[in-house]
C-alpha cells in the first residue's frame, strides 16, 4: 500500500530543463509542482470528503439530541436501532477508510517527493552555472539555500491541503449546516468570517515579508560561518578568535532582530484571535439561545451550533498557524529563487555540437576579456599554438595568464574575440565535449571529500582498480596511499581525505590530482604549477611522468620556477594582458628582454615576481 503511494510520483522522472527560470513566485513553484496536479486533484477532493464528513457528525449529532428529546428510550431502539447500526459501521470503516487515503496522499505521496523533486532540481540547475557565478557567491550560502528551499515548498504544499484545503471546506459546509438549522443563527457566523478575513489579511500582509527578512539573516549566518569553517586554517595561524566571533555575532544578531519582528506579528495574531474567537461563541451560542427560548429552534439545533462553534474555537488557531507557516514557507522559498532561479548565462549555443578534436590547434583570434573591468585579464591577444607543441607561459601575478586558460576552458565567455580548437569555435561546441577533452593541475588542487580512490576516478568514470592503481604509480602517490586511514577506520584507497583533501599534505594532494589527470589522459594538456607542492625529490620523480604525459598533447604549462619550463617547445611571456614575447628559451635569453631578465633575477629556480592587478 505505501509503496503503491510513494510511487504515484516519480521525483526524477525528465523534465524540460530551463536555462531562465520563471522569476514570479506562482510561475516558480509550478514549473516545479506541475508533475503534482493529478495528485494534488485527488488530494484536494479527499481532503473536502473528509472535511464534509466532520461536518456531517456535528449535523448528526444535533439531530440525535432531538430524537432523543422526542422519542421515548421505549420505542427508540425500534425505530433508530437500524440507523444507528448504519452510523457506527460509516464511523468505524468508511471514516477511517476516507482519512486514510488522505493522510497517504499527503504524507506518502506529496511529501517525501515534493522536497526532492526541489532538491534535485535546484542542485542541477546550480551545477550548471559558470564557474565565475560561483565565484560572486558564498559556497555556503548557495548550499543553505538549496537545503532550505525544498522543505519550506514541501511545509507549503502540506499547509495548503491539511489545513488551507479542509478549512475552506469546512467553513463552506458550516454556513450551509447553519443555514439548514436556522437561516438566521448564520449572520454571526457570517459575521465572524468578515472579522477573521481581516485578520488573516493583516497577517498575510507582513508576514511573508518577514519570512523572507529572517530567512535573508540566517543565510548570512551560515555564509560567515561556513566561511570561518573553511579557512579554519587562517584562523588559527593568526589567532583571529575573538575577531571572527565578533563576525559571527554581527550576523546572528542581525538574525535575532529580523526574526523577533516577525514574532511580534504573531503575538498580535494570537491575542487578536483569541478576542474574534470569545466574539464567535457568544454571538452564535445567544443568538442560538435566544432562538430556542422563543422556540424558535430546537435543542438539536442548538447542541450542533455548539459543536460547530467550539470546533470552530479549537480550528482557527491552528488554520492561522497553517497560514502562517505557508506564508512563512512562501518567504523562505523567495529568498531561495534568489540562488536557484538565477538565469543560466553561459549555455550552449542551440545546435551545439560536441567539440571533434582530431589534432589539437589552438588558435585565439583578437581575444580580450576584462571581466566587465576596465583593467585587468587579457587585451587583444592572437595567438597559434600547433598540434602537439608545448607551450610555456611566463608573466607577473595579473598579466593574464590565468583569464587565458579559463576562456580556453569557457568558465568565461571571452567579451571580444574567439578561441578555436581545430578550427571549432569553442562557443559552438558543448561545454562537457570541451572540457573532457582538456586534462588540468593546478596549484592548488582541491580534492573532494570522498575516498582516494574516487578522486581518482573523477579523471576516469569506470576505470579498473588496476588502472588507478596505475595512474597512482605514474604519479608517486602509491607510497603513501597504502598507509591512509580516516577517522571511519576505512584505509589505502578507501580512506576519506577530508574536506577539500584536508587530511593530506599539499604533495599527496597534488599527487592524486596528477593521478586524476593521468587517468583522463586528455589530447590537450594544461599545467598550472603542477609541481609547486611537491619537495624536490618528489618533483623530480614527478617531472619525469609529466614528461611522459605530455609525449603527443597540446601542452600550456604555467610556471614561476623557470627551470620547470625551460625546455618546452615555446615560451610566451605575457605582460599587462598581451604576449610581449615568444620564442624557445635560448631565443628568449639571446634577445635580453623580460625573460632575459626573469632568468638572470630567479632564486633558486623560482621566479620573484611583484604582485599587480589579479589574472
Amino acid at each position: 500500500m505505501f509503496r503503491f503511494f510513494e510511487s504515484l510520483n516519480d521525483p526524477y522522472a525528465p523534465y524540460p530543463a530551463q536555462d531562465r527560470p520563471p522569476q514570479a513566485l506562482w510561475p516558480f513553484l509550478w514549473s516545479y509542482l506541475n508533475s503534482f496536479k493529478r495528485v494534488f486533484a485527488l488530494t484536494g477532493v479527499m481532503s473536502m470528503i473528509v472535511a464534509s464528513i466532520e461536518l456531517w457528525l456535528i449535523w448528526y449529532l444535533g439531530r440525535l439530541i432531538d430524537v432523543l428529546s422526542t422519542v421515548s428510550a421505549r420505542d427508540f431502539w425500534g425505530l433508530h436501532g437500524f440507523e444507528l447500526v448504519l452510523v457506527t459501521l460509516f464511523i468505524l470503516l468508511v471514516r477511517p477508510a476516507m482519512m486514510a487515503i488522505q493522510v497517504l496522499l499527503l504524507n506518502n505521496s506529496i511529501m517525501p517527493n515534493v522536497g526532492t523533486v526541489f532538491r534535485w532540481r535546484a542542485h542541477r540547475h546550480v551545477l550548471r552555472q559558470s564557474v565565475g557565478w560561483f565565484e560572486d557567491d558564498f559556497a555556503g550560502r548557495i548550499a543553505n539555500r538549496i537545503m532550505q528551499t525544498p522543505p519550506a515548498a514541501g511545509e507549503a504544499v502540506f499547509q495548503v491541503f491539511d489545513a488551507l484545503s479542509f478549512s475552506m471546506a469546512y467553513f463552506v459546509g458550516a454556513i450551509f449546516l447553519m443555514s439548514a438549522a436556522d437561516p438566521r443563527l448564520m449572520l454571526p457566523l457570517l459575521l465572524w468570517l468578515v472579522l477573521y478575513g481581516f485578520l488573516v489579511r493583516w497577517m498575510v500582509q507582513r508576514v511573508g515579508a518577514a519570512s523572507k527578512a529572517s530567512s535573508d539573516a540566517r543565510s548570512v549566518v551560515t555564509g560567515r560561518v561556513v566561511d570561518s569553517y573553511t579557512n579554519i586554517h587562517s584562523v588559527k595561524m593568526f589567532s583571529h578568535h575573538a575577531l571572527e566571533e565578533d563576525y559571527a555575532k554581527d550576523a546572528i544578531e542581525g538574525a535575532r532582530r529580523t526574526f523577533q519582528k516577525e514574532m511580534r506579528i504573531f503575538t498580535c495574531m494570537n491575542v487578536m484571535l483569541v478576542f474574534l474567537n470569545g466574539l464567535l461563541i457568544i454571538s452564535v451560542l445567544g443568538w442560538g439561545l435566544w432562538l430556542w427560548s422563543a422556540e424558535a429552534a430546537t435543542v438539536g439545533v442548538v447542541a450542533s451550533a455548539s459543536a460547530l462553534v467550539l470546533r470552530l474555537n479549537s480550528m482557527t488557531g491552528w488554520i492561522m498557524w497553517a497560514m502562517s507557516s505557508f506564508f512563512q514557507n512562501l518567504g523562505i522559498i523567495k529568498e531561495g529563487m534568489e540562488t536557484i532561479a538565477q538565469p543560466i548565462e553561459l549555455i550552449d549555443t542551440e545546435g551545439a555540437r560536441a567539440l571533434d578534436l582530431s589534432e589539437g590547434r589552438i588558435e585565439a583570434v583578437s581575444l580580450s576579456h576584462h571581466y566587465g573591468r576596465d583593467h585587468g585579464g587579457l587585451d587583444n591577444i592572437d595567438l597559434v599554438i600547433e598540434p602537439g607543441q608545448k607551450v610555456g607561459l611566463v608573466g607577473r601575478s595579473g598579466a593574464g595568464k590565468s583569464t587565458l586558460v579559463k576562456l580556453l576552458l569557457r568558465f568565461y565567455d571571452a567579451e571580444n574575440g574567439q578561441i578555436l580548437i581545430d578550427g571549432q569555435d569553442i562557443t559552438k561546441v558543448t561545454q562537457n565535449s570541451l572540457r573532457h577533452q582538456i586534462g588540468m593541475v593546478q596549484q592548488d588542487n582541491a580534492l573532494l571529500h570522498r575516498s582516494v580512490r574516487d578522486n581518482i576516478l573523477y579523471g576516469g568514470p569506470g576505470a579498473s582498480d588496476a588502472q588507478i592503481a596505475q595512474a597512482a604509480a605514474q604519479a608517486a602517490a602509491d607510497d603513501f596511499i597504502p598507509e591512509l586511514r580516516d577517522p571511519e577506520g576505512r584505509t589505502g584507497y578507501d580512506a576519506h581525505v577530508g574536506e577539500r583533501g584536508v587530511k593530506l599534505s599539499g604533495g599527496q594532494r597534488q599527487r592524486i590530482a596528477l593521478a586524476r589527470v593521468i587517468l583522463k589522459n586528455a589530447p590537450i594538456l594544461i599545467l598550472d604549477e603542477a609541481t609547486s607542492a611537491l619537495d624536490s625529490e618528489v618533483e623530480a620523480a614527478i617531472q619525469q611522468t609529466l614528461t611522459g604525459m605530455m609525449d603527443g598533447k597540446t601542452v600550456i604549462a604555467i610556471a614561476h620556477r623557470l627551470s620547470t619550463i625551460a625546455q618546452m617547445d615555446r615560451i610566451l611571456v605575457m605582460d599587462a594582458g598581451r604576449i610581449v614575447e615568444d620564442g624557445t628559451h635560448a631565443e628568449l635569453l639571446a634577445l635580453g628582454g623580460q625573460y632575459a631578465a626573469f632568468w638572470a633575477r630567479q632564486s633558486g629556480g623560482f621566479l620573484n615576481l611583484d604582485e599587480t592587478t589579479p589574472a
